[in-house]
């Protein structure tokens, strides 16, 4: 029997084997919660998320574009008459079209602009309303942020400030949902190489500067980003929402 017996999650922003997202997979089946899946809607990412997931067998993995309310609902409505109920949320989605990263923050356009904010931030609220009615008192929705939505992190540029966004609207969420028995928090990573991360110009730089400054010495393990997962859904942080915890080996305490 593990810690996550008996619950049910919906995790969001699978995208291969190195995602945040399945290395929080992996510490909660490891824990016996059953997990529902989304990918985006593209046969590309259904093979890939589908070749990971399905030795696990999921009552649901269904494609969800998050820029579409139609979908959101879809994926939810499956969610509920499978299980009825929904005891956790995973929200680990992110995207900012790759030439807008690869300019100055000052040269984004409108139009990626907005397109990263509805994917990046906006999506954490939809999905989070849309899974609200699903959720009894004591369920928990977390998603994973960057230090480079608190300092400035040169080539994070316009992704950023999407995670600077996502993290105040996580407190508003915690605000709203708190009274319902919710909670809501993010996981701040060190920089991981991700489907996502490949698109920031110098990411390999920032990987190597948190190394040399970072209290540890290194950088974080995907391994340690599952287990902060569970802390964050589980009892164990009952008390806790609205939070953004560190997990980056010290990187984010540290002066330049």
């Amino acid at each position: 029997m593990g810690m996550f017996t008996g619950k049910i999650g919906l995790v969001m922003g699978i995208a291969n084997d190195r995602s945040i997202a399945w290395a929080m997979t992996e510490s909660l089946v490891r824990e016996g919660a059953e997990l529902a899946f989304t990918h985006l809607p593209s046969p590309s990412s259904e093979r890939r998320v589908r070749q990971l997931v399905d030795p696990l067998g999921p009552k649901v993995l269904l494609p969800c574009d998050v820029q579409k309310d139609e979908d959101i609902a879809k994926v939810f409505k499956a969610v509920q008459d499978a299980y009825g109920r929904l005891d956790f949320l995973v929200h680990s989605i992110a995207f900012a079209p790759p030439q807008e990263l690869r300019k100055p923050y000052i040269e984004c356009s409108r139009e990626g602009w907005h397109l990263a904010m509805d994917i990046s931030a906006y999506s954490l609220v939809a999905v989070s309303r849309a899974a609200a009615p699903l959720m009894p008192e004591g369920s928990a929705i977390v998603t994973i942020s960057y230090f480079g939505g608190e300092k400035v992190m040169p080539g994070y540029n316009m992704m950023g400030v999407c995670k600077a966004a996502l993290e105040h609207s996580m407190r508003y969420l915690a605000w709203d949902l708190g009274r319902k028995g919710i909670r809501v928090n993010a996981i701040s990573a060190g920089p991981m190489r991700t489907l996502s991360s490949a698109g920031v110009s110098g990411f390999d730089e920032m990987r190597e500067h948190a190394v040399r400054k970072s209290c540890l010495g290194r950088n974080v393990d995907p391994e340690e980003l599952g287990k902060a997962g569970l802390y964050f859904l589980s009892d164990f942080s009952n008390g806790v929402t609205g939070e953004v915890l560190h997990v980056d080996c010290g990187y984010s305490i540290v002066g330049l």
